[in-house]
């Protein structure tokens, strides 16, 4: 494991690793072809799609959303649990002993306005917690992984024949907030219904043409901490700084030293990000005000690297208030948000032994390794809740219809990116690759021969 990787990843039992391997090399598993079904059921898993990204529903508010997928589920025979982490979905098929596989869609649209044109785009509005009135919109592609996920599970479900195991399905909320994982955990994932030998999810990528494949050995996304930081002051008139405390100065410094976390802090092979988004301060040109407010998003990928620069945020605001002559009553404070989004690592044997399944199906041109990004998910919560015993792997699905790819490429135009307004996949392509993959990648996982 790569310096600075956490504790939490430990390797497994050599027997089982073998077992395991020797399965997903296994390729190609099935004489029937997958992508022959895929594309019969493609009509119905659009009209799915169609209606999820025309109905979106905000975090832990995915009521509708949930009872659409619990009823396919049901209807392909799946013993079915809903409300589990407030309005999570669990689908459970039993198929005889054999290792337990969970597949995982997240189902939270955004706080966006939609600007595709598309003539089934989303003219839903909610009140998210800031209060204020907005659009909602799947503006993350998160209505291709549940039709995607749903596609999977039909395929599963029509070849009970070539696998033997356990499969679970769970469709899961609040991502977007980074919550919905730990809910359902908390709420008796890993207790209440089978615990996954293997945990498999995608997520549709903005920077890549559809159709393709993308996968990162190891930490793949990052742990994604909000800070927010109150500074103090003694405001005053503008006129008379000298009667001060300026906070506007004191947070400035603060900001400017925050740089040097990274640039003179950090290792430059070991990536992190302290950005300050927000800065608050005043409401007249000539009154020096009582306090300053910032808002930092801090990213990492090792738990060691995340604390270290927690604790030097902390570290700098307070000596920069000492600086200024701040007495100990006026000190700045410093808050994490907790729960934080976790950084997410896909567990490194597994991951090459899927991705050289996926290159030997779809070709090695649409399969790739990519670089780490700085984004964050909550899905490495299901590998950290049990370590030891969970084989973990999230991969990109690229969304990015090949002509504007190809226009981008020669400098003609801009990519929106995930979370913009004008996000609009190819969503035909990103679901037929996910669920022809996903299920693939399952039935080599619970071979019908036990391995």
């Amino acid at each position: 494991m790569k310096t600075g990787a956490s504790r939490f990843f430990k390797p497994r039992g050599a027997c089982h690793l073998a077992v395991a391997l020797a399965a997903v090399m296994a390729v190609p598993a099935q004489a029937e072809d997958l992508r022959a079904a895929v594309a019969a059921d493609m009509p119905a898993l659009m009209e799915l799609y169609r209606d999820l990204h025309a109905n979106p529903e905000l975090s832990f508010e995915e009521i509708e959303t949930a009872a659409k997928l619990a009823a396919r589920l049901r209807a392909l025979g799946f013993e079915v649990t809903e409300g589990v982490g407030k309005t999570g979905v669990v689908g459970v098929m039993r198929n005889g002993d054999g290792p337990v596989v969970m597949l995982r869609a997240d189902m939270d649209g955004l706080p966006v306005v939609e600007q595709t044109g598309l003539p089934y785009a989303s003219k839903r509005t909610a009140t998210p917690a800031s209060g204020v009135e907005t659009g909602v919109m799947h503006a993350c592609g998160h209505d291709t992984h549940m039709a995607g996920w749903i596609g999977a599970a039909q395929l599963l479900a029509e070849r009970k024949d070539q696998w033997r195991g356990t499969l679970v399905m769970v469709g899961q909320p609040a991502e977007e907030i980074g919550e919905g994982a730990l809910a359902m955990l908390a709420d008796g994932l890993y207790t209440r219904f089978p615990k996954p030998d293997y945990v498999l999810a995608f997520h549709d990528a903005a920077q890549f043409p559809a159709g393709m494949i993308g996968y990162s050995p190891g930490y793949a996304l990052a742990n994604v901490d909000s800070v927010d930081v109150v500074v103090p002051g003694v405001g005053g008139h503008g006129a008379y700084p000298h009667t001060t405390r300026d906070p506007i100065v004191l947070a400035s410094a603060i900001v400017m030293k925050l740089q040097t976390l990274v640039s003179r802090e950090n290792s430059p092979l070991e990536p992190a990000v302290v950005t300050v988004g927000s800065f608050l301060a005043g409401s007249k040109h000539n009154i020096i005000p009582d306090e300053a407010k910032l808002q930092i998003t801090v990213r990492s990928y090792s738990d060691e690297n995340r604390q270290r620069l927690l604790d030097g945020i902390a570290r700098i605001a307070r000596g920069e208030a000492i600086a200024a002559g701040m007495p100990e009553d006026r000190m700045p404070t410093v808050t994490v948000a907790d729960p934080y989004t976790p950084s997410t690592f896909n567990t490194v044997d597994f991951t090459e032994q899927v991705a050289a399944s996926f290159r030997a199906r779809f070709g090695p041109d649409r399969v790739m390794q990519v670089p780490s990004v700085m984004g964050g998910e909550d899905f490495g919560q299901f590998l950290r809740a049990s370590p030891d015993d969970v084989k973990s792997l999230i991969f990109w699905v690229g969304g990015v219809p090949q002509d504007q790819y190809d226009r981008a490429q020669r400098g003609e135009i801009t990519l929106p990116s995930l979370h913009s307004p004008f996000w609009a996949p190819d969503a035909e392509k990103v679901i037929a690759t996910a669920a022809e993959g996903l299920a693939a990648a399952s039935l080599e996982l619970m071979p019908a021969s036990g391995g």
